[in-house]
């Protein structure tokens, strides 16, 4: 629509505002916003001249780096829709993907370039590969080298089509149960719900030049770094949403999360915006600050915000003893809803762990539809009106499940559950898709996992139901605990039905060296339940071969 935001119109605009400014620093790499805008328009070119047509999809087989950002903004100039794409999955996942997002364009970083030879011949909506030189497989003969386009552009690049806030970007969630979904954000809702600026919806391309250039002259741009990979939501967004600033956006090098390459990359980088996903990174960055609390100044920091997963309140009391001047900020957000809800916790204000405050549009509702009452005790869903998505790509029953029109206003319902306070805070309890039922009880994982966190040895927790036959399911905890702990399953179990109820208590817990979470952080529910199952009938059969009283050994 007319007058709406497109982000290929503010980068471009912030470019030509603040041409010599930094826009990308990963590694020793330093990126200019002239120089990220023009290779932008290289790689636009090249989608445009293989004959893509308006909104064509374009995969992003890549690992965090410049041409990741480069890309998407390629595509969005070009009028095309980026895709994430998770570097994780196996042939069959990709070629899944791919097909399902009806993608005609992969870029893609050379150690991908096997995983790709063995599907290339079933993905016949590809019509153009670009290779990213990596240092590991060169550009084969059937791809096109990113460098020799991303240098190639000499003009601004222009589809015929042009551009609108209408524009899609498509974000691949792989949730808890199923196969992957593409969540469709128009861009402008993806811009007005991730806005941290002053840009009001129908605000003009001038108010952002003249924004970028106040913030430039008192030298408040931020530099941002996402902790997890860019394929992800969380760091994609806020990838976004600091380049919309006029920022630096800094990305890691390291393959695997490493908290002593973060932290000398917030001090070196002067990181002002820090984005992690719960206690997964939290908690090795406070250990390695613990460990050599004078190696690092992290005084720099002004934000740390974490989106999609729970965030102790130890590790976050942890962290403020070394950055007392820090901001942290819980975001209710998942790639489905932006805004539900935050927490902020400072030196001088304290949050409880889970509780929010809702977002302006944000309501809880119950089962049939009607608000839930502040006080009432009543667990319902947390939805979000205003900016949302669109749906789910090609998957119309899906989309009509999570985003309902409530009282005539399209609805966004991931799933997440809350008690409503009588303050009008909220108490997340968790995802309605991972809830426990055991005896006619709901039991959100989340609840528990926090519980359990508390105890001072405990590094990380998770919480399944498993099969029984008397109550239908029963909780089971897995806990990653600190070396050389001497916790037992007998604590923690203790420890929860003090302060929960008798029915959230874990009828069983594993004690593990590692929850192998993913790199986002978030774990891998239906994986990590056949483990405790399998774990179970391993001490079960150990049980029954044991040689018994009065039995011959």
């Amino acid at each position: 629509m007319p007058g709406e935001w497109n982000f290929a119109d503010v980068w471009e605009a912030i470019a030509a505002t603040t041409p010599e400014a930094i826009a990308q620093v990963h590694g020793q790499e330093r990126i200019t916003w002239q120089q990220f805008d023009a290779a932008a328009d290289g790689i636009a070119h090249a989608l445009l001249e293989a004959g893509v047509q308006r909104q064509d999809k374009v995969a992003l087989y890549l690992r965090n780096g410049p041409a990741y950002l480069q890309s998407a903004f390629g595509c969005m100039k070009a009028g095309l829709v980026p895709v994430n794409t998770n570097y994780r999955y196996r042939e069959e996942e990709l070629h899944y993907l791919w097909d399902n997002a009806d993608a005609v364009a992969v870029v893609f970083h050379g150690e991908f370039t096997e995983t790709i030879e063995a599907i290339r011949a079933r993905c016949r909506k590809v019509r153009l590969w670009i290779h990213v030189d990596d240092g590991t497989f060169p550009c084969p003969a059937w791809a096109q080298s990113y460098a020799s386009l991303a240098h190639a552009a000499v003009q601004r690049a222009r589809a015929p089509w042009g551009r609108s806030g209408d524009d899609i970007i498509l974000i691949y969630t792989g949730g808890t149960t199923g196969r992957p979904r593409g969540v469709m954000w128009r861009q402008h809702d993806l811009y007005m719900a991730s806005n941290t600026t002053d840009d009001p919806p129908q605000a003009r391309l001038e108010h952002v030049r003249s924004r970028v250039a106040n913030a430039a002259a008192q030298r408040k741009t931020p530099s941002g770094l996402p902790a997890a990979p860019l394929m992800h939501g969380t760091a994609y967004v806020f990838a976004g949403t600091i380049l919309s600033r006029g920022g630096t956006l800094v990305t890691l090098t390291g393959r695997n999360f490493d908290a002593a390459e973060l932290l000398t990359t917030v001090q070196r980088a002067a990181v002002t915006d820090l984005c992690i996903v719960g206690d997964a990174f939290c908690r090795p960055m406070v250990e390695a600050l613990d460990a050599e609390p004078e190696r690092w100044d992290i005084s720099g920091l002004k934000a740390v915000s974490s989106s999609g997963m729970m965030w102790s309140d130890t590790n976050k009391a942890r962290l403020l003893r070394h950055a007392p001047a820090v901001m942290l900020i819980d975001f209710l957000n998942s790639s489905e809803a932006s805004g539900m809800g935050r927490a902020i916790t400072s030196s001088r204000q304290r949050t409880a762990s889970a509780r929010f405050t809702l977002g302006r549009n944000a309501f809880v509702i119950d089962d049939a539809g009607r608000p839930v009452r502040p006080g009432s005790g009543v667990a319902g869903r947390v939805a979000v009106r205003g900016a949302v998505p669109l749906g789910y790509y090609g998957d119309p029953k899906k989309t009509a499940e999570t985003f309902p029109v409530i009282d005539g206003e399209r609805c966004a319902i991931p799933g997440d559950f809350a008690r409503v306070e009588a303050d009008g805070s909220i108490v997340l309890l968790g995802r309605g898709s991972v809830s426990i039922n055991t005896g006619g009880e709901k039991v959100f994982p989340e609840e528990v996992e926090e519980c359990i966190k508390q105890l001072a040895p405990v590094r990380d927790a998770v919480v399944v139901g498993i099969p029984d036959e008397r109550f239908g399911e029963v909780v089971a905890a897995i806990v990653e605990s600190a070396p050389a702990s001497d916790l037992t399953a007998a604590q923690i179990s203790a420890h929860v039905r003090e302060r929960l109820a008798g029915h959230k208590t874990p009828r069983h817990v594993m004690l593990v060296a590692s929850l192998g979470r993913g790199p986002n952080g978030k774990a891998d529910y239906p994986a990590l339940r056949q483990r405790v199952a399998d774990w179970l009938k391993a001490q079960a059969s150990s049980r029954e071969t044991r040689p018994q009283p009065g039995m011959p050994a």
